[in-house]
């Protein structure tokens, strides 16, 4: 064994040793000695185009596996470039770990090469961010960022790895590598409170449990369907911007006006559920608040007064599991109520299936209609819907086990580095990514990226030539004669994604469509379906 080791080995050998496998990375100056370090590891190193998109694409492997992804890029505009990013896996509760070269630690303050105050530009957007101080130490900060990431509510970490401390030789004997995390199961629910909270949904008329972003998961939506069946009461994901205008949720609005206790299972009383506040919700309306941070409990607190039931300090997935357990010691509520708010979620208006395109351009019925069953006659298919007006569409009509949605920060441009690292996941059952034509734009350059490292996708395209989402408010706000500044051009999408390297299908008739996706899927590489449409409003029910 060697008397020395590099800081870059220190923290390659940490993230092998927990469990690492994929880092998504862009290289740089300040991060060249980890990816030599990463030669002598197992680690594979998936190198993008942009630094936004790995973020992206740790974001995805945290809501897909439950582990925390990992983001590499170098420092200065690298970081700046990725810290964008972060606001989407803070909104939606994912658990990944940014990790940022820096300028070395003799040169702050001193004019640096790409010297900037890194962690407290990350900071605002992430659970935790800070600067490594000690390259002995640079282990022990890894497993400390990965154990912040997962415990409590999950989130993005952002560490920074400054270069010097990277390239520097300690002492083998005090270079720490953790082989394991600490358990970040923590803030487990009391049975008397889970008791108290049981009880309290056994005897109102209409409760209602929902659950935070970070349980929409694929090892989140089973247990939430447990605890669904073993209460007896609706549990509703909240994912979305759009709230409950998401229609996602079909009538949500009119399931909670009937609604007469919500039990906020780790999701934050915000803009979302509109505060809870009459006329959203009947005036008399109880709320109990399960959450692990005494911040948000606190805001429950100070918006519900006396409305709040009672709150209590516990993790969302310990307290699901505590609430099942401990319904199984006694006859809960009867099934009727849970019909008829299935019902609700369920509702979808009779007119959309009738809407159909003209003048060569399709509307998004039709292309969700040809998708759906190509989604569902395999389970393991993972279907993500990136932002704006079309993808909503998709959300709202294919609700397949597995899929990811652009998320609460409603922003745009993730759902083709999503694509990447949900491939990188799943081996074998169709990925297929639903976009917008401006959404397409942002990280288009990532089919490179997918061509490259062999991880085939599909991203059916939605190309209306217009920033529809925007247009739609200029219409609805200032009228159709004062709209201006969105018109795009109607691209050849799927002749861009050919010269990168990867299969194209342009569509502009119903019938041409299905066999699209279909030859699609079947050509094995990074595929678009490039798809004319109308400019037509996201739906609302």
């Amino acid at each position: 064994m060697a008397d020395t080791i590099r800081g870059a080995d220190i923290v390659a050998r940490t993230l092998e040793k927990l469990g690492t496998q994929k880092v998504f990375t862009l290289s740089g100056n300040h991060i060249m000695s980890i990816f030599d370090a990463a030669l002598e590891t197992k680690l594979e190193l998936i190198h993008v185009r942009h630094e936004a998109a790995t973020v992206h694409m740790a974001d995805a492997w945290g809501r897909l596996t439950g582990e925390p992804g990992i983001a590499m890029v170098t420092g200065g505009p690298g970081h700046a470039n990725a810290v964008g990013a972060l606001y989407t896996a803070l909104a939606n509760e994912s658990p990944m770990v940014l990790l940022s070269g820096h300028a070395a630690t003799d040169e702050l303050g001193r004019g640096g090469f790409q010297e900037i105050a890194q962690a407290d530009m990350a900071r605002p957007v992430a659970k935790a961010s800070w600067t490594s101080t000690s390259a002995a130490n640079l282990g022990d900060d890894i497993a400390k960022a990965l154990h912040v990431a997962k415990s409590g509510r999950p989130g993005p970490v952002h560490l920074s790895l400054p270069s010097d401390l990277l390239d520097a030789e300690v002492d083998a004997r005090r270079a720490s590598i953790p082989d394991c995390l600490p358990d970040t199961v923590s803030g487990a629910l009391p049975d008397a409170v889970a008791d108290a909270a049981l009880n309290a949904i056994a005897t109102a008329r209409a409760p209602l449990i929902i659950a935070a972003p970070h349980l929409s998961g694929p090892h989140g939506r089973p247990l939430l369907a447990e605890l669904e069946k073993a209460v007896h009461a609706p549990v509703v994901l909240m994912e979305s911007p759009r709230g409950i205008r998401d229609a996602t949720l079909g009538a949500f609005s009119e399931l909670l006006k009937q609604t007469d206790l919500i039990v906020l299972l780790g999701k934050p009383l915000d803009f979302t559920l509109k505060w809870a506040e009459p006329p959203v919700v009947a005036p008399s309306c109880r709320v109990i608040s399960i959450d692990a941070e005494p911040p948000l409990i606190a805001r429950a607190e100070k918006e519900l007064g006396s409305r709040l039931a009672f709150a209590a300090l516990a993790e969302a997935r310990s307290a699901a599991r505590a609430l099942i357990a401990r319904a199984g010691k006694g006859e809960r509520r009867n099934a009727a109520w849970l019909e008829q708010a299935l019902g609700y979620l369920n509702s979808r208006p009779q007119s959309w299936a009738t809407l159909k395109g003209k003048n060569g351009r399709l509307h998004a019925v039709e292309v969700f209609a040809a998708l759906k069953p190509i989604v569902e006659r395999d389970p393991n298919t993972v279907l993500i819907c990136d932002g704006g007006e079309f993808a909503q569409w998709g959300q709202s009509l294919i609700k397949p086990p597995r899929r990811i949605v652009n998320g609460v920060a409603g922003s745009i441009g993730a759902g083709l580095p999503f694509a990447v690292a949900t491939r990188a996941w799943e081996p074998k059952a169709p990925v297929i990514t639903v976009v917008g034509d401006g959404t397409f734009g942002f990280h288009m350059s990532e089919f490179d990226t997918a061509v490259r490292h062999n991880l085939p996708f599909v991203a059916i395209v939605g190309t209306d030539a217009m920033w529809n989402a925007e247009n739609q408010i200029q219409i609805r706000d200032y009228g159709a004669q004062r709209a201006h500044g969105c018109s795009l051009l109607p691209t050849r999408y799927d002749q861009v994604v050919v010269a990168l390297g990867g299969h194209g299908e342009f569509v502009d008739s119903p019938a041409a469509l299905p066999a699209a996706i279909e030859r699609a899927i079947a050509s094995g590489k990074p595929a678009c379906v490039n798809v004319m449409i109308e400019q037509i409003a996201a739906p609302v029910i």
